[in-house]
């Protein structure tokens, strides 16, 4: 699509405004979108999530006089570790450092414990009800009259002698 303003470049920015339930749309290409002041919102915004979450850790983590030594068995990650990568190692980190977690998780989520609704499960199992001798024959008759329409005499036979089975075992 061409830049509808300069009408030459190739329009690399959408921009689609709604006002009042009208909505506009514009192509723009890149000179002309900066030239207008539109460019990537993004641009200066940077994410860099171990600085996030080492502020959420802070120095009260170095306060509770965490050792270099002190480390996860499975992953063998330390405190310190955490802090600079905002991440935890694995599963058991939770709880090697479950006392020094736990300020900053209540200060991130306002809370430690579940306060959402819980599912219920479902304990009722169906049942199953066991057909009766009568319902048991009346199903191979239907059988044994379908096998025979379809002329394969048979597999009806074996059918029949099922049912006098059955009926004689009544």
């Amino acid at each position: 699509m061409i830049c509808q303003n300069c009408k030459k470049k190739e329009a690399t920015t959408h921009i689609k405004r709604v006002i009042n339930g009208e909505a506009t749309e514009s192509h723009l290409c890149q000179s002309c979108a900066s030239t207008l002041g539109v460019g990537n919102f993004f641009d200066d915004f940077s994410l860099n999530l171990p600085d996030i979450f080492s502020g959420f850790f802070g120095d009260s983590a170095f306060a509770l006089g965490e050792s270099r030594l002190d480390r996860c068995e499975k992953c063998g990650c330390c405190f310190d570790d955490i802090i600079k990568s905002g991440s935890v190692g694995c599963a058991d980190c939770y709880e090697k450092f479950y006392r020094k977690l736990l300020p900053s998780v209540q200060r991130i989520h306002g809370k430690a414990g579940h306060a959402g609704k819980v599912p219920v499960k479902n304990t009722k199992k169906p049942e199953v009800k066991e057909k009766t001798m009568e319902e048991k024959i009346a199903d191979l008759n239907k059988e044994m009259e379908k096998a025979v329409s379809e002329q394969n005499f048979e597999r009806a036979a074996i059918i029949r002698d099922e049912i006098k089975k059955m009926k004689g075992e009544n």
